[in-house]
């Protein structure tokens, strides 16, 4: 506020208090975290197209013609972005930094409908680990059921030994659906990946990494139960 306060006063010449500019600004702004994004390097066409698609596909769900699911990955550490917190005035919540901690990756399907299917390991995410995570989500959907998992570019996700087992999960009724590029917010995951970090893990979970790691199975199983969310 106080650049922005002297910038606006340097630039129209009018003196305000940093009250009265900021009683201004609620009235068409509101004041929120900066995020990166990479709109910017997107094809417009292509998402738009992408966009319609899944549409015709949540339609299709609903109709009872597929189940449709969301697939990303997500990495827990306790350098991860904590939460916010309510704490007395002057006396903020702290906890210890853990710059080199070790890191929990969830594998993650999502639905519209409250179910989640996932995979966790304290390993990298590779290729290997990614067609792990599909692989059990075969054995684990109902054979019946035609499943539509929408995933995004990532390496792991285009190279040939994960491209190779298409076929495979072909004949488990599943078939993949790839995002346009630099389109996260198409994918709903991220909702819930965002729900996780900054609303549901307590701050304590972030006192050790086995706590951590406890925090994160708990919310995740507990997911459809003792969490949800309301898709739009």
């Amino acid at each position: 506020m106080p650049v922005l306060h002297a910038k606006f006063q340097e630039q129209t010449g009018n003196v305000v208090s940093q009250d009265t500019l900021r009683r201004a600004l609620k009235k068409g702004y509101s004041c929120k975290r900066i995020r990166r994004s990479l709109r910017a390097q997107r094809d417009e066409a292509d998402f738009r197209h992408t966009q319609e698609m899944i549409n015709v596909l949540k339609e299709w769900e609903d109709e009872g013609e597929c189940d449709l699911y969301f697939f990303d990955e997500a990495g827990f550490s306790q350098s991860s972005s904590l939460p916010y917190a309510w704490s007395p005035i002057g006396k903020p919540w702290e906890v210890t930094a853990y710059p080199h901690s070790k890191r929990l990756n969830v594998l993650g399907f999502l639905t519209r409908k409250d179910e989640f299917f996932h995979h966790m390991t304290t390993e990298s995410v590779t290729t290997e680990i990614v067609i792990e995570a599909f692989d059990q989500f075969a054995a684990h959907k109902d054979p019946d059921a035609f499943a539509v998992v929408i995933l995004d570019n990532a390496r792991m996700h285009r190279s040939k030994a994960f491209q190779r087992k298409l076929i495979d999960w072909m004949a488990h009724r599943i078939h993949l659906v790839y995002l346009s590029p630099y389109s996260p917010e198409l994918n709903l995951i991220e909702i819930l990946w965002r729900e996780i970090k900054y609303r549901w893990l307590p701050l304590t979970a972030y006192s050790s990494f086995d706590k951590l790691c406890e925090a994160v199975k708990r919310v995740c199983n507990g997911y459809g139960t003792n969490y949800s969310i309301t898709y739009a």
